[in-house]
């Protein structure tokens, strides 16, 4: 459905995706509704949780299944379909070989890819609230069911439940943009990444400490059960976790979209024009229409989200996505391999701490300097730095290892470790920036849904084959020694910088 704007300065190739600043819009941020926005965070704490929680035992879980018949090398190519990332332990030989077999792509991306869309549009329709708690009962059950799952398959199945029912993904981020508004939606949504860092941090915890409880805790775990079923009491902790913020959501999160098949609510008259009343940071105000336009009322149709307008903030997440899920893949790669064949050879304590560290630090400076940063420069501006820094991180891999060749791991090679891990903070604000231009990218408050399952869903497909092709890269110019083994960061810093064109055609935000 084309759209046309009626006013003088809103053309297509003048228009701003975010609001221009308005007499009636206070400059002073508006307060963040703080019950709603904590038990927002939840469903997005979760998630993380769960899906990290399984990667301290996932290596010794796959090697005791009958589908691997005692190969260890198997272990990686399994791991790899039930897992969206390489595992940081797994030796480049076994790299290799996951590399060479695996044929298909991450199924939990996969699942997500399909349905994400369909849930964003669904939570157009009935409302947001009920597609979270769909989405948080399916992530309850699929652990539940990994924990009891004996078989390869029924871990593949659990995996793909997991995939199937996460609606939250999308949804989480279009409540986000609903509970703010345009004074305080940069610190809402700086808030979502350091969540899932912290998610991050707390997930491979449980996973590594109640992981088999009766070598650990045997008196405590004496029954039979937990030998039976070694991996389920992480699981049941990790499904705990969403037990308790479903019932959160569904006691405290009120319905961010009035007027749904399931939240009907009363019109209100404004200014001749007929909206729902959805409180002080319900969904978004007709003011707040980042197209202008008045002509929907309701969820509009799919094609007519498949505008410039929509697209190119779409085209710039997926494609920073697919950087930062190569870079994510290449980096725990980078680390473990050894420095004979390319890499570090650390050990995967020493990765985990230090991938640890860079979540951590990258959560919390997001969390108090992303929105003074987004004010002062824009968020075109600290976008296309946030972008700009992967071509420097990738640039710095084979200087560190060209250091650690010659004179071993020395003081060099931290600092120049230290100085990715600051990149790596700055990277992470381009998400936030991106996550801004979408939402305000939707044609009407009742098509945020879509917009956002929409970018989820080209992101999944990006984030399912990244993995794959990045290590992939890796693994055959470290083997064909090309380049010295190091053409694969020159492909993706050239990648970098070619998909920076998208970003330089974002609009400036006016007064920016």
């Amino acid at each position: 459905m084309s759209q046309t704007v009626k006013t003088s300065r809103n053309s297509n190739e003048e228009l701003p995706l975010l609001p221009d600043p308005l007499p009636n819009v206070p400059q002073k941020p508006t307060p963040l509704p703080k019950i709603q926005i904590v038990t927002l965070l939840l469903t997005c704490l979760i998630e993380p949780i769960a899906a990290q929680s399984i990667l301290p035992y996932i290596n010794q879980l796959v090697s005791e299944l009958e589908i691997v018949g005692g190969d260890t090398r198997k272990v990686g190519y399994y791991a790899g379909l039930i897992v969206s990332e390489l595992p940081p332990s797994l030796p480049l030989l076994h790299c290799l070989t996951w590399i060479h077999h695996r044929k298909q792509e991450s199924l939990f991306f996969v699942t997500e890819a399909v349905t994400v869309l369909q849930w964003g549009r669904i939570s157009d329709q009935v409302g947001r609230k009920p597609v979270l708690l769909v989405g948080t009962f399916g992530l309850c059950l699929s652990m539940l069911c990994f924990g009891l799952s004996r078989t390869f398959w029924g871990l593949v199945l659990s995996r793909c439940v997991t995939g199937a029912l996460n609606g939250n993904i999308g949804v989480t981020k279009t409540m986000m943009g609903e509970l703010t508004d345009a004074t305080n939606r940069a610190q809402g949504l700086a808030l979502m990444p350091m969540i899932w860092y912290i998610g991050a941090v707390i997930g491979p915890v449980i996973g590594g400490s109640f992981s088999r409880p009766q070598d650990h805790f045997p008196h405590l775990f004496a029954a039979s059960f937990w030998g039976d079923y070694p991996y389920f009491l992480p699981c049941l902790v990790a499904a705990m976790f969403a037990t308790i913020t479903f019932v959160m959501v569904f006691l405290l999160l009120n319905e961010t979209l009035p007027g749904t098949v399931l939240y009907k609510s009363r019109p209100a008259i404004v200014d001749e024009e007929e909206t729902s009343l959805g409180g002080d940071y319900g969904a978004t105000h007709e003011t707040d229409d980042p197209l202008g336009s008045k002509e929907f009322h309701g969820p509009v149709p799919l094609k007519s989200l498949l505008v410039p307008k929509v697209l190119l903030p779409i085209i710039c997440y997926s494609s920073v996505s697919a950087i930062q899920i190569a870079v994510s893949a290449l980096q725990p790669l980078f680390y473990s391999t050894p420095i004979e064949d390319g890499g570090l050879g650390f050990t995967p304590v020493t990765i985990g701490l230090w991938m640890s560290c860079q979540g951590v630090a990258n959560g919390i400076i997001q969390a108090f300097f992303f929105a003074p940063l987004i004010s002062k420069l824009g968020p075109k501006t600290l976008f296309r730095i946030g972008h700009g820094a992967y071509a420097l991180t990738l640039g710095l891999f084979p200087i560190i290892h060209m250091i650690a060749w010659r004179s071993g791991i020395v003081m060099s090679v931290w600092v120049l470790l230290s100085c990715q891990l600051f990149l790596s903070v700055v990277q992470g604000m381009s998400f936030s920036c991106a996550f801004l231009y979408v939402t305000a990218s939707a044609p009407n408050p009742k098509a945020l849904g879509a917009v956002n399952g929409l970018s989820q869903t080209t992101v999944s497909t990006v984030r399912a084959i990244g993995p794959a092709l990045a290590t992939s890269m890796f693994a055959y110019c470290v083997e064909h020694n090309i380049l010295g083994g190091y053409a694969v960061y020159l492909v993706m810093i050239a990648i970098t910088l070619a998909t920076s064109v998208f970003i330089a055609m974002l609009p400036v935000v006016p007064g920016k």
